[in-house]
């Protein structure tokens, strides 16, 4: 990997360990950010550690999901975070400013940084040349306090870009297209890096809607170079002196190579229900749709908005079609008022709805039962938007806004329209929604905790035998979202463990909850890329609350494996594919000399009614191993505490 932009970044940072694919590294973390959807947790963590400052160049909390306050939880939650933040030095990101990654894109992004979100789709901030990677709360309230972060070296995928997009082509149309050939397994333990001659055509905006997407692929995160482009994007923000360019060595070696030429690609969709089930709109044809939903961290950028609103000026959104647009950052939407854009939409027949996640994490806009609903997000889960039986299609900005005004899903090339040329906007700084912790500490801060706010669970260190009923056998592709339902019945209680564990696998069985209880310790069986989609940890608290010891899999998606390790719950993968057919609800499964099988390469679970034996394989870091022998995480930073006092 050496010559690659990929191990330059990392080199610069290194901490601990050797820069070779499958080694265990600490790297030095620059910059965290927080949502507050997890952010609650993230900060409850924080505390529980004790820490007494933050050690990264810069973090800020953001409040862009639970938006919606028809209770006291939502503003309680912020209230919490805000008082946490000023407690540590941690910037405030005020309700309204925008969505986590586009405004960080904005306004703190610097290329050749570290960064660590408690989102999915921090991989974002690789449009700008970082490398910027998701994890869960706890490795994310870890990096505040002491600065570092721990992985293993991915491979480095370098997929080689030639050509340029034609019109009504996208930037998401590219990110589709990879999801297409690679499916959302094919990025596991992998990091992509985008170069060749291709990268000239895309602006950053572009990039960072396909290294958004890379979440999808699995991939531990995906970057660009830092470039000419770079540099004037950086000067429209203000932001100038933050530019250094960076690129792989001419000769560099990647892992892995595919070559793609922009020029081939055509209009995509994503269909129900995941965003590999990719086609071509053409041939998809022209299904009646009745919502489409513009918006989201992928597509909310000025330049996507902007081209939204020229393809809507003059013109009348179909009267079958509720269109509803949210821009991606107080001041992109300071702008689209300023230039006349947003009246252009508004006169359409849009709904603009503020600046935050909203639809896309099921906050709001669900579409009609039975629906269909054209979204230029980055995830169609089935029930993600809210309606379960609805049917949710994933496309470009461009085709959105033309299929809004047919009624219709369309190929923006049979429109007859023009696309608008977007000429370059300079955005003044404007940091009113960002309150800045200065003067503030641990002394003279106190925590405001509201009632919803609960203490997370901590599991126990890891017994000699651990003996545990299966209370689930789920298929592949699992998510987060079928672990722990995401919407906004639920969301506002995303501090609140106990209450969210009622909800664990509602949706796949809703006797999930009460035989865990039953059963007192349990083990869930799954199949391949279990735990895919979001960073949500609280898909990992709320099966702990419940019991949970163990997951035995085919396979795990990166960010939930190790949200599992750190709650202290066995994630273990079938050595034998094939015996996965072999497990029922009921089956009592034990692990024998726990401790001492954590050392070996095979670790044998035995079916304690039949005798089988069956051998999985954990493949754990020592320091992993160390984290499951605690109990968890915050256990092991409590122990080695106390051993140092």
């Amino acid at each position: 990997m050496k010559g690659t932009l990929t191990h330059k970044i990392l080199a610069d940072h290194l901490v601990d360990g050797e820069l070779a694919s499958g080694e265990e590294i600490t790297i030095r973390i620059d910059q965290t950010l927080t949502q507050d959807s997890t952010g609650t947790m993230v900060y409850l963590q924080l505390e529980a550690m004790e820490a007494e400052g933050i050690k990264t160049e810069l973090s800020v909390a953001y409040i862009d999901h639970n938006m919606l306050q028809t209770g006291f939880e939502n503003a309680d939650d912020h209230a919490f975070i805000k008082s946490v933040a000023k407690r540590h030095g941690v910037l405030y990101s005020k309700p309204g400013n925008g969505i986590c990654h586009q405004v960080h894109l904005e306004d703190f992004g610097i290329p050749g940084k570290t960064l660590l979100g408690s989102d999915s789709h921090t991989p974002t901030g690789g449009g700008l040349g970082m490398i910027a990677i998701g994890a869960g709360g706890l490795d994310v309230a870890y990096a505040m306090a002491e600065g570092v972060y721990s992985l293993s070296v991915p491979k480095i995928l370098g997929v080689h870009l030639t050509g340029e997009l034609r019109p009504w082509v996208s930037a998401k149309d590219v990110i589709l297209y990879i999801l297409q050939k690679l499916s959302v397994k094919g990025g596991v333990g992998r990091i992509i890096e985008y170069h060749g001659p291709g990268v000239q055509s895309l602006s950053v905006t572009d990039r960072a809607t396909i290294t958004n997407m890379g979440a999808e692929l699995g991939a531990t995160t995906s970057v660009f170079p830092s470039d000419e482009l770079t540099r004037r994007y950086l000067e429209a923000q203000g932001r100038a002196n933050a530019y250094r360019p960076l690129a792989a060595d001419a000769g560099a070696v990647y892992d892995e190579t595919i070559e793609i030429d922009l020029g081939q690609i055509d209009p995509l969709a994503a269909r129900p229900h995941s965003p590999d089930n990719v086609a071509k709109v053409e041939e998809i044809g022209r299904i009646k749709i009745d919502q489409v939903a513009i918006g989201s961290c992928t597509n909310s950028s000025y330049a996507d908005l902007m081209k939204v609103a020229g393809i809507l000026k003059g013109r009348k959104v179909s009267e079958n079609v509720s269109l509803v647009i949210s821009p991606g950052s107080s001041k992109i939407l300071a702008k689209l008022a300023e230039n006349g854009a947003l009246a252009d939409m508004i006169n359409a027949g849009a709904r603009v709805i503020e600046c935050a996640c909203g639809p896309c994490i099921g906050m709001g806009q669900s579409p009609r039962s039975g629906g269909v609903s054209l979204r230029t997000f980055n995830r169609n889960f089935k029930g993600r938007s809210g309606t379960a039986d609805a049917d949710v299609y994933l496309v470009s900005p461009e085709t959105a806004a033309v299929s809004a005004l047919a009624g219709v899903l369309c190929d923006g090339r049979k429109s007859g329209f023009s696309l608008p040329q977007i000429e370059e906007e300079i955005f003044p700084p404007n940091d009113n929604f960002i309150i800045y912790p200065e003067g503030s500490n641990k002394s003279n801060t106190a925590v405001e905790m509201g009632p919803n706010i609960k203490p997370f669970p901590l599991n126990q260190q890891l017994p000699d035998m651990l003996t545990a009923e299966v209370s689930l056998v789920a298929g592949d592709n699992i998510t987060t979202d079928d672990i722990m339902p995401s919407d906004s019945r639920l969301l506002p209680y995303r501090s609140n463990i106990p209450h969210l564990s009622e909800y664990c696998f509602s949706s796949i069985d809703k006797d999930f909850a009460g035989r865990c209880r039953q059963a007192k310790n349990s083990i869930v069986v799954g199949g391949s890329n279990y735990g895919q989609g979001s960073s949500r940890e609280h898909a990992a608290l709320a099966p702990l609350f419940l019991g949970v010891r163990i997951v035995l899999a085919k396979s795990f998606a990166r960010i939930h494996r190790s949200n599992l390790i750190n709650s202290g719950i066995l994630p273990l993968v079938l050595e034998e594919p094939g015996d996965y057919a072999d497990f029922q609800i009921g089956q009592k499964l034990v692990v024998e000399n726990a401790p001492k099988q954590l050392e070996q390469p095979v670790i044998i679970v035995r079916n304690a009614e039949t005798g089988r034996a069956y051998r999985t394989v954990g493949d754990f870091s020592e320091l992993e191993k160390e984290m499951l022998l605690a109990g968890g995480k915050i256990n092991l930073i409590k122990q080695k505490k106390k051993q140092a006092e």
